[in-house]
């Protein structure tokens, strides 16, 4: 079965109080559903489009329990620490077999 990723992008995340708010509620919300975070990647070599922007990588089981892990209550409580407007590219991806 392949392996389901969660995909941030943060091409704007100027508020560290807010994001540590929010990572505070995610961490564990994440684990709860089985995630693990691979990168929190804060140093990133850009190339071709040249944008340097924070990406966070978080790998699950499967592409469903990335899926189920994102409607969670847990981590949809922890969607509510980041204000309105706050800036991320967020995707759920499957993982090749």
């Amino acid at each position: 079965m392949a392996k389901g990723y969660w995909v941030s992008v943060y091409p704007a995340a100027s508020d560290s109080e807010v994001l540590t708010a929010y990572e505070e509620l995610a961490g564990p919300a994440v684990r709860a559903g089985g995630g693990r975070l691979l990168s929190r990647g804060r140093r990133v070599v850009a190339r071709e489009a040249g944008i340097t922007q924070r990406v966070v990588l978080i790998e699950f089981d499967s592409f469903e329990q990335a899926v189920a892990a994102y409607g969670s209550e847990a981590y949809q409580q922890a969607l509510v620490a980041l204000p309105d407007g706050f800036e991320r590219d967020f995707r759920i991806v499957d993982g090749i077999d």
